[in-house]
C-alpha cells in the first residue's frame, strides 16, 4: 500500500479553467476510487493469506509428490537397473565384438594388408618402368610433331587474319566513319537543338500550371485547415490536456486518500476481530486449556513416558543379555569343535635397556665388536 505522497513538481501559474475543473473531478474520482481501493486491499490481504496457508504448503506437497512419483523411480531405475545393465552390455560388447575384432585385425587383416602392399609396390614399380622406358619417348616424339603442325597452322592463320583485316578496313570501317562524320553527326545536332527548345517550352508550361495548382490548393485547402487547427482543434486539445492531467492527478490523490481510508477501515476491522475472537480465544487458552494441559502432562503423559522408558530399558537389557548369551554359546561350540585358537607370539621389538645397548661411540654392534 503506497501512502507516500510524491514530491511536488515545480510550481507553475494555473488559470481559472484548471481551478474550475480540479475540484469536481477530484470529488467524482474519490467517490469512484474508494470502493475499488478497499476491494483491492481486501484482495491483496486474501491473496497473501492464501499464499502463506494454502498455496505454499500445497506447492511443497506437490513438489514432494512429483519427486516421489517421477524423480526417485527414474533415479532408482537408472542406478539399479540401467547402469548395471550397461556395464553388463559393455562387458559383453568387449568380449563378443572388440576382442574378436582386435584378433582379426592382428592375425588376419594385418598380414593380408602387408601382402597387398607388397603387390601394390611391385605393380607400381612395373608401371613406373613402362612410363619411363616407353610412354615418355613416345610422348616427346608426339609433342615435337604437334609443335611443327602448330607452327604451320599459325603462319597460315596470320596471313588469313591480315587479309581479312585489310578487307574489313576498306570495305566497312572507312565508309562507316565517312557516314558518321558527314551525315549522322549533323542530323543528331539538329535533333538535340530541337529537343532542347521543346524541353524549355514544356518547362514553362509545367511551371505555370504548378504555380496555378499551388495557389489554388493553398487557398482552398491549406488556409482553411490552418484556421481550423488554430481556432478550433488547438483550443479543444488544450482543454482535453488540462482535463486529462487533472483527472490523472485526481486519480493519484484519490488513490492515496482511499489507501488511508482503507488502512483505517482495515485497522478497525482488525481491532474488532481481536476484541471479538482473538482475545477470548487467548483468554480461554491461558485460563482453561493451559492448566488442563499441565494437569494432563503431569498426571498422565509423564508417568506414561516414564513407564515406556522403563519398559524400553528392560527390553534393551534383555536383548543385550540374550546377545551375550548367544555369543558365548557360539564361542563354546567353536572351541569344542576346533579347539582353542592359536595365540599370537609377542615379539619384543623395543631397544635393549640393559648393559648391551647399541651405541655409536663403542664397538658393541654386530659388525664392529671383536
Amino acid at each position: 500500500m503506497d501512502l507516500q505522497k510524491p514530491p511536488p513538481a515545480s510550481h507553475q501559474p494555473e488559470g481559472c479553467l484548471v481551478v474550475a475543473v480540479r475540484l469536481p473531478v477530484r470529488i467524482v474520482v474519490l467517490v469512484l476510487v474508494v470502493p475499488v481501493r478497499m476491494v483491492w486491499d481486501a484482495l491483496v490481504v486474501t491473496g497473501r493469506f492464501l499464499r502463506d496457508t494454502v498455496f505454499r504448503p500445497l506447492g511443497r506437497a506437490l513438489l514432494w509428490a512429483g519427486r516421489a512419483l517421477f524423480v526417485w523411480p527414474f533415479v532408482g531405475l537408472w542406478r539399479y537397473v540401467l547402469v548395471p545393465a550397461g556395464r553388463v552390455l559393455a562387458w559383453l560388447g568387449t568380449v563378443l565384438l572388440v576382442l574378436p575384432a582386435v584378433w582379426s585385425y592382428r592375425c588376419l587383416l594385418t598380414p593380408v594388408g602387408h601382402a597387398l602392399a607388397w603387390l601394390a609396390r611391385g605393380a607400381g614399380a612395373g608401371l613406373a618402368w613402362v612410363y619411363a622406358r616407353l610412354l615418355t619417348p613416345a610422348g616427346h616424339a608426339l609433342a615435337w610433331l604437334l609443335k611443327g603442325i602448330g607452327a604451320v597452322l599459325a603462319a597460315l592463320g596470320a596471313g588469313a587474319y591480315a587479309a581479312v583485316a585489310w578487307l574489313l578496313r576498306y570495305l566497312l570501317v572507312v565508309p562507316a566513319r565517312w557516314l558518321y562524320t558527314w551525315v549522322l553527326a549533323p542530323v543528331g545536332r539538329a535533333v538535340a537543338w530541337c529537343a532542347r527548345g521543346a524541353g524549355w517550352l514544356l518547362g514553362l508550361v509545367v511551371t505555370g500550371a504548378g504555380l496555378a495548382l499551388y495557389w489554388t490548393g493553398r487557398v482552398l485547402l491549406v488556409l482553411p485547415a490552418l484556421a481550423l487547427w488554430r481556432w478550433v482543434l488547438a483550443p479543444a486539445g488544450r482543454f482535453l490536456v488540462v482535463v486529462a492531467r487533472e483527472a490523472g492527478e485526481a486519480l493519484g490523490h484519490a488513490w492515496r486518500v482511499a489507501g488511508r481510508i482503507s488502512l483505517a477501515v482495515g485497522r478497525a476491522l482488525g481491532t474488532l476481530f481481536r476484541w471479538i475472537f482473538v482475545n477470548p480465544v487467548r483468554r480461554v487458552y491461558r485460563t482453561v486449556l493451559t492448566p488442563v494441559g499441565h494437569v494432563v502432562r503431569d498426571a498422565v503423559l509423564r508417568p506414561l513416558a516414564e513407564g515406556l522408558r522403563a519398559v524400553g530399558r528392560a527390553s534393551r537389557e534383555a536383548l543385550a543379555t540374550a546377545r551375550d548369551t548367544v555369543r558365548q554359546a557360539r564361542a563354546d561350540v567353536r572351541r569344542m569343535l576346533f579347539g582353542e585358537p592359536r595365540q599370537p607370539v609377542v615379539v619384543d621389538r623395543r631397544e635393549p635397556t640393559a648393559r648391551d645397548t647399541r651405541t655409536l661411540g663403542r664397538s658393541t654392534t654386530a659388525l664392529t665388536k671383536d
